[in-house]
């Protein structure tokens, strides 16, 4: 009989299985002629940490922060940022997500989620429907553990 431990390692890898495989999959359905990846993260960014610097947003990003210089001029050339000098540091700017950014955050977002709600609904019982809306608050909970 295994033991609680290994029980619980199971049901973590089936879990990180289960959400990543789901991740690739709304991933996978965007729509090919959207924002990449990578201006998606950002944009996403912007909207839940607020305000932030060039450098902050490449730490947070785990990215090269000369890797975004090309995607942020391309963000706000495109409206989809906006830039300006940090107040407190002069050598420094501060990026905000726009009304247009959020307008692209949001159609994308609506977009995966008319996805997966067609394919819950072609694919789940309403009891399996039910036992995924737990599931979900209970993964909100680990995530803020």
């Amino acid at each position: 009989m295994p033991d609680a431990d290994q029980e619980m390692a199971e049901l973590a890898r089936v879990v990180r299985e289960g959400v990543g495989r789901l991740n690739w999959r709304m991933r996978a359905e965007r729509d090919r002629r959207g924002p990449s990846p990578l201006v998606l993260a950002v944009l996403s960014r912007l909207y839940r940490a607020g305000t932030q610097t060039p450098k902050a947003l490449a730490e947070g990003e785990r990215i090269q922060p000369q890797s975004l210089t090309r995607v942020l001029a391309t963000l706000e050339q495109e409206g989809l940022i906006a830039r300006r000098p940090d107040p407190a540091d002069g050598r420094q700017s501060l990026l905000t997500i726009t009304e247009t950014g959020l307008r692209t955050l949001r159609d994308y977002s609506e977009q995966r989620e008319r996805w997966l709600a067609r394919a819950m609904t072609d694919t789940l019982t309403e009891t399996e429907r039910e036992l995924l809306r737990l599931a979900a608050k209970v993964m909100d909970r680990l995530a803020d553990a």
